[in-house]
């Protein structure tokens, strides 16, 4: 029977030690008037940055279209010169000086003539 005895004891001392806890009350965050104004002052320059990056990127595609349109011209210039250069290259052909000489009444002589190198 002691043992019967020995054994209550020990449960109720169990149970007398274990009590229920209570739950951390949890604090709520309160900032303070400077904390406050200095996270508004951060967004404020962190959505500054954000509209600075945005006007260059606009800025960069505007000097990009540019460029592309300034190519394009010097191309289709380039194209008009190599084509003009080819008809230069034909209407300055020998036998068509020397007919336009004749038509208009000039003659041959070769003595007159000077070869230029």
């Amino acid at each position: 029977m002691s043992n019967l005895a020995r054994q209550y004891q020990q449960q109720t001392k169990e149970q007398v030690h274990v009590s229920p806890k209570q739950a951390p009350k949890r604090k709520k965050l309160e900032f303070t008037l400077g904390e406050k104004l200095l996270f508004s002052m951060v967004i404020v320059i962190m959505s500054m940055f954000a509209l600075q990056i945005v006007t260059t990127q606009a800025a960069i595609y505007g000097v990009n279209k540019d460029i592309q349109q300034v190519e394009s011209s010097i191309e289709k210039t380039t194209k008009v010169n190599s084509e003009l250069q080819i008809q230069v290259s034909e209407l300055s052909t020998y036998e068509r000086i020397l007919e336009k000489a004749k038509a208009a009444g000039l003659k041959l002589e070769e003595q007159n003539v000077k070869v230029v190198e």
